[in-house]
C-alpha cells in the first residue's frame, strides 16, 4: 500500500515513527510537506502536485497539519479526498477540533462533560463573564493558543478582569473556564484509534505550573483509565468525527471533563510513556480501513 504522511518536517519524532511502522510492515511510506502542494480543482481529473509532479496512486494519507495551518491544510487533505484517497482523520473532522469553541459546543451538545466555560466578545460585563464560571480563580485561553500558550490562570477576581481586558484589546477570541484545582496541575491524555483508547498517560505539570504540556517541563507516566474516563475520551473523538485523537481530561471533582480534542496528537510522549506503538496501530488502522474503502467503492459500482 502507497501511503502518504502530511508533515512539514520528515524530522519530527511522530513523523519518522509514523513512517517506520509503515515500511516495517511492508508498506510504501512518503512525508509531503503539504504547504509545497498546490492542487489542480477541477470535476475531470482533479490532482495535487508537488516539486512539478503529480502525487498519485496513493491508496491513504495521514494528516499531520500543525494548528496554525489549518486552513491550507485541511485543503491538502480535502483534495485528496475528492481524488478518492482515504484520510485516516477527514479534513471537516480536522477544521471542526480545531475551532475551540466550536469543540466545545459540539461537545456540549453531546453530552460530554466540560469545565464551565464562557464565551464572549464584547468586555462590557466581565463581571457576568466571571460569574459564569463560579468566579476566581479561573482559565483564561486564546481561541488560537497550542501547547499550553496563550492559556493564563487568574487566581483573583482583579487579575481575571486584567487579563480579560487586555486580550479583549488586542481583539483577541478567548474562552474563560472554571479552575478545576482538584486536579494538582495534571491531565490525562486519552489516545483513541478507530473508537478504542489505544494507550492512556498522566501529564503532570512542573512545579508550580498549573499547565501540564510536555512542552513546558511536564513529566508523563503510563495510567489505567477508569470505565468513565474511558468512555469519555472516546465519546468526545467520536462527536469530533476523529478517527485518531488525543482526548486531555482532567480528573473533576464532578468526573471527567476535557479539555480539548487534538487531531494530530503527538507520538513520543505516549510512546515513551506507555511502551505501546501507537504508530503501528495508526498504519494498522489506516490500511485496513483504505482496503475496505477500495472494496465498498467496487460493491457500489
Amino acid at each position: 500500500m502507497k501511503i502518504a504522511i502530511l508533515s512539514q518536517d520528515a524530522s519530527l519524532y511522530s513523523s519518522r515513527r509514523l513512517k517506520e511502522a509503515g515500511e516495517e510492515r511492508g508498506h510504501e511510506v512518503r512525508v509531503i510537506p503539504y504547504l509545497r502542494c498546490y492542487m489542480n480543482i477541477t470535476s475531470s481529473r482533479p490532482s495535487i502536485m508537488f516539486n512539478g509532479t503529480p502525487l498519485e496512486n496513493f491508496d491513504a494519507v495521514i494528516p499531520r497539519i500543525g494548528a496554525s495551518r489549518t486552513f491550507y491544510g485541511t485543503a491538502v487533505v480535502r483534495q485528496f479526498e475528492v481524488m478518492g484517497v482515504f484520510s485516516a482523520n477527514e479534513s471537516q473532522a480536522i477544521s471542526r477540533s480545531r475551532d475551540k469553541l466550536r469543540c466545545m459546543q459540539i461537545l456540549a451538545r453531546e453530552g460530554v462533560g466540560l469545565p464551565v466555560t464562557g464565551f464572549a466578545h464584547a468586555t462590557q460585563d466581565i463581571d457576568g463573564l466571571i460569574e459564569t464560571v463560579g468566579g476566581a480563580p479561573l482559565v483564561i485561553k486564546l481561541l488560537e493558543g497550542t501547547q499550553g500558550i496563550g492559556v493564563v490562570l487568574a487566581e483573583t477576581y482583579q487579575a481575571a478582569k486584567s487579563v480579560i481586558e487586555a486580550f479583549r484589546g488586542l481583539d483577541a477570541n478567548i474562552l474563560v473556564q472554571e479552575y478545576i484545582k482538584e486536579a494538582g496541575g495534571a491531565d490525562l491524555r486519552c489516545f483513541v484509534i478507530d473508537g478504542k483508547v489505544v494507550a492512556a498517560m498522566k501529564r503532570q505539570g512542573a512545579k508550580g505550573e498549573f499547565r501540564s504540556n510536555l512542552h513546558r517541563g511536564g513529566n508523563a507516566e503510563s495510567i489505567k483509565l477508569s470505565i468513565e474516563e474511558r468512555t469519555t475520551a472516546i465519546k468526545a473523538a467520536k462527536a469530533m468525527g476523529l478517527n485518531v485523537a488525543g482526548v486531555d481530561l482532567l480528573r473533576s471533582n464532578h468526573g471527567p471533563v476535557v479539555m480539548e480534542v487534538n487531531s494530530s496528537p503527538g507520538l513520543e510522549g505516549i510512546e515513551k510513556a506507555t511502551g505501546i506503538d501507537v504508530a503501528g496501530k495508526i498504519i494498522e488502522y489506516v490500511v485496513q480501513n483504505a482496503v475496505s474503502a477500495d472494496v465498498r467503492a467496487v460493491v457500489n459500482y
